[in-house]
């Protein structure tokens, strides 16, 4: 029986996906990763259900999210954000 090679499987996805999924709000871009770590997640459990901004930060690292946090977004554009990373990553964050 062949065994199942991981980093092959990685490989692929990364070159399908990229390292990171990116999106544009006003006049700059951000990067989110296309793949969590076993730690992220395991901080991601750790946040409660509505802390968006715990969430994003946690995504987007503490220098992205300062960017971000100085324009004004509303709870839908952040849903529409996640409902398109989820569709596009496969992460399906902030479904629930």
């Amino acid at each position: 029986m062949a065994s199942f090679d991981l980093n092959a499987a990685r490989a692929q996805r990364l070159e399908a996906l990229g390292r990171t999924w990116t999106f544009q709000l006003d006049d700059e871009t951000y990067e989110l990763p296309t793949e969590l770590t076993r730690a992220t997640a395991r901080a991601l459990r750790e946040l409660d259900d509505n802390d968006v901004d715990g969430l994003l930060k946690l995504l987007m690292g503490e220098q992205q999210f300062a960017r971000f946090e100085r324009h004004e977004v509303t709870m839908q554009d952040i849903a529409a954000l996640l409902e398109a990373y989820g569709k596009e990553t496969g992460l399906g964050l902030g479904e629930g």
